[in-house]
Formats: structure tokens, C-alpha cells, sequence
């Protein structure tokens, strides 16, 4: 009934039952925004606060519907739902490319919410695959996942340093439950036997930079000015070396140094990359791996993909195939494993991809460890500087582990706290 709802939200739809919650949703509207409305009511209001919309099409095939932002993603996978020309579906290919979308923005126990809606020619799509037609297969699969992949990835881009609204949310709850108590506040902290504080958080913060003067250049950008109008807001001081707090028009945001620029240094490494290609080591001795006629034929089919992605493959008699170079990121591992992993891969339409994720992975290893770490002391500028960048990097919400890099609480939030709402 869910399902069907969603992909008709110009329709009202009332369901009872005493097994399970009942509901009564309004008409509302069509297009987008008709969209949405429907969504808040299936899913969530969380859901709709924290959904980009899509609209995308390649080759006469037509995707749009919203997407949720990765640090509001779910244990499981029951908040996907997808329909082709308006019939909802159950389909493991779009499940994969949703996933596959993520995959540089999700731990792979953590799934996206999504509803999107292909739509094209009926003659591209067979309807009669499942006998409940849940599941479709297109004439072109290869066609439909790649526009599912690259527009998701994009419009995830496009969102820069956008995060979930629900880490604020989640902060106002812990300072409600039963454990965080003004007791148990001033066992841990004890204003009267405390020294002598500056009058004011900023002084306060500006008497630990004294004596302290790393480079600027170390976080990867020049120093900036404060400033409280842009999204990030301005520094106002660090916390127990690892947190920023920077203040913003209408509220407090609070970041993790370490996972916002490690994921700045990620992305800037993957930028390097895509404009200086993969750097390619050769092997002294070369890997010659043997499989079965089929694999190795479709490893050899893909040579020069997998050229542009560090690999250089030959064939080497029946069922063989010969390694002379490898990604120099990667030169150091087991290359006999990782062919047949990507014979595997290839087999299940994910080879090329699967390459890429492992490239991914040890750029991200790398990023981790030239980052800013938590322990370090900053200075202003070079706080603000970091706020800055997050603001112009994509993905800059969620670390490469996909933990959100920063928490933001509206100031109607923190009055509720202190009871002034």
C-alpha cells in the first residue's frame, strides 16, 4: 500500500487494519512537489528534510524522485523504493547501482533512502520477468545503471558540505534523556573550583593559540577571515583539540577537525588523480594468473578500461592472463587475487567499478593519515580556513567512513534546552 501510495501522491489514501499502524493521507498534488509532500507522509518528515531532488535522463530514459543525504542513511535497505514507468519494483540491478552511487559516502553496513521513478519507452522493458512482476529487466541494463550511478554521485556533489539535520536532533535528545542531568553536569565540571576563567569563550580560546604557529599551508588552504554569514558560520574556539565550534546567524555548529579534513584531503587526492590519471608502476616480475577460457576473455575484452585505471593486461594462451603493470597505489598487494577478484566482479557486471573502490579506498587510507588530527592545536585562521574548504568540498558532511563531520543546533534548539521555548 506504501508503495503504491508513493507513486501516486495526486490520489488520497486511507488504510485500516487493527495488525498493523493505519493511516490517512491527503491528496498531494502532482510534480515534485506533490512528490515530497506524499514522502514526508510515507517516510518521515526526517526524510524529507534531508532528500535531494534528482531529475536526470540519458538516451531516452528518464530518472527523477529524492535521494537522502549519506549521514541520514539507514541499517537496512526497506527505505528504497523504486518504480519503472510508475510500476513499483523490487530489483536487485537498481538496488546495486543505488548502492554503488554511495559507495564513496557509506560504510557498506549503512544504506541510502531513496525513491526515484525511471521512466522510458515500454518496448526497452520487460515487465513479465517475476511472476508478480516485481522484477524488470531492461534491453540496455548497462544504460540504466550508469545513469542511476552518475546522477545520484552528482547531485551528491552538488551538495557539498550539506549533512543531515538529525545529528542536531540526536545531541537535543542525549541532553533530554535521564543520564545528562544538571547533577551529573556539575560532577563533571565545577565552575567554583575551577580557575579564574577569561571573560569570554573567543579570549578563552585565543589564550591556548599563544606560543602555537604551524603553517596554514599543513590544512591545504589559505588562511580566512571570520565570518558568521556563510553556512559554516565563524570559529570561536576548539574544544579539547578536537573539536570546532563556530557560530553561525542562527545557531552553533560543531566540528570534528580530523574527519572534516581528512575528507577534504580525499577528495582533493581523487581530484589529482582524475587529472593526472592513475600512476602506473611496472612489476619486476610479471603476474600470469590462470582461469577458466571465459574469464579470461572478459578480463582481456576489458584491457583498455582497465589500462585507464592502472592495470595493464595481456592475453597468455588459452585461459591466462598476463600482468606487467599495476596501480602504484595498489603494487604492493596480491595481484594474482586481485585479478580474480575482478574476474568476479566482471562476471557480475561490477569489475571496473569494483577497481575504482579499491583506488578509492587506499586514497582514503592516505587522506586519513595526512590529515589534521584530533589532539592538535589550531589557530583561528586556520579553523576558519578549514570551515571554508568544507564549505567547497563535495561530500565534505560525512567522512570517508561515512560518520558525519559536523553537528549544527539552531538557536530555537538551544533556547528549548534552557527552557526559554
Amino acid at each position: 500500500m506504501r508503495r503504491l501510495a508513493i507513486a501516486h501522491p495526486q490520489v488520497r489514501f486511507v488504510f485500516a487494519s487493527a495488525l498493523s499502524a493505519s493511516f490517512d493521507w491527503p491528496a498531494c498534488g502532482e510534480g515534485a512537489q506533490g512528490l515530497k509532500a506524499r514522502l514526508r507522509q510515507a517516510l518521515g518528515a526526517a526524510f524529507a528534510e534531508n532528500a535531494l531532488a534528482l531529475d536526470a535522463s540519458r538516451e531516452g530514459v528518464g530518472l527523477s524522485g529524492l535521494i537522502g543525504l549519506p549521514t541520514a542513511s539507514k541499517s537496512n535497505a526497506l527505505s528504497q523504493y523504486f518504480y519503472v514507468n510508475h510500476r513499483a519494483v523490487r530489483d536487485k540491478a537498481l538496488h546495486g547501482a543505488l548502492r554503488a552511487a554511495y559507495a564513496d559516502y557509506l560504510p557498506s553496513e549503512r544504506y541510502p533512502a531513496a525513491a526515484l521513478f525511471l521512466a522510458c519507452d515500454p518496448h526497452l522493458v520487460d515487465v513479465n520477468v517475476h511472476p508478480a512482476k516485481a522484477e524488470v529487466r531492461f534491453r540496455d541494463a548497462g544504460l540504466v545503471r550508469g545513469l542511476i550511478v552518475g546522477a545520484v554521485r552528482q547531485r551528491l556533489g552538488e551538495a557539498l558540505h550539506q549533512a543531515s539535520s538529525a545529528g542536531g536532533t540526536g545531541m537535543i535528545a542525549a541532553a533530554r534523556s535521564p543520564e545528562f542531568s544538571p547533577r551529573a553536569s556539575r560532577q563533571s565540571w565545577d565552575w567554583r573550583a575551577s580557575p579564574a576563567a577569561p571573560s569570554g569563550f573567543t579570549e578563552a580560546a585565543q589564550a591556548r593559540f599563544e606560543g602555537f604557529a604551524p603553517s596554514s599551508r599543513d590544512l591545504g588552504a589559505e588562511p580566512a577571515p571570520a565570518d558568521s554569514s556563510a553556512p559554516l558560520g565563524a570559529a570561536q574556539a576548539q574544544l579539547h583539540e578536537t573539536y570546532i565550534v563556530a557560530q553561525t546567524q542562527d545557531g552553533v555548529v560543531i566540528v570534528d577537525q580530523h574527519a572534516a579534513h581528512e575528507r577534504i584531503v580525499y577528495e582533493k587526492l581523487k581530484r589529482q588523480r582524475a587529472a593526472q590519471g592513475v600512476e602506473r608502476q611496472i612489476l619486476l616480475s610479471p603476474v600470469v594468473v590462470d582461469f577458466d577460457e571465459d574469464s579470461a576473455a572478459r578480463l582481456v575484452a576489458e584491457a583498455p578500461a582497465l589500462e585507464r585505471l592502472g592495470l595493464a593486461i595481456e592475453a597468455f594462451g588459452p585461459g591466462a592472463v598476463l600482468l606487467r603493470e599495476a596501480p602504484a597505489l595498489l603494487a604492493q598487494g596480491d595481484m594474482a587475487a586481485l585479478l580474480r577478484d575482478l574476474a568476479d566482479d566482471l562476471a557480475a557486471e561490477d569489475g571496473l567499478e569494483a577497481l575504482e573502490r579499491r583506488l578509492d579506498h587506499r586514497l582514503a587510507t592516505i587522506a586519513c593519515h595526512h590529515s589534521v588530527r584530533s589532539g592538535r592545536k589550531l589557530k583561528p585562521e586556520e579553523m576558519n580556513a578549514l570551515l571554508r574548504e568544507m564549505e567547497r568540498t563535495p561530500g565534505a558532511g560525512q567522512c570517508n567512513h561515512g560518520r558525519p563531520t559536523y553537528v549544527e543546533l539552531k538557536l530555537n534548539d538551544i533556547e528549548r534546552l534552557f527552557g526559554r521555548r
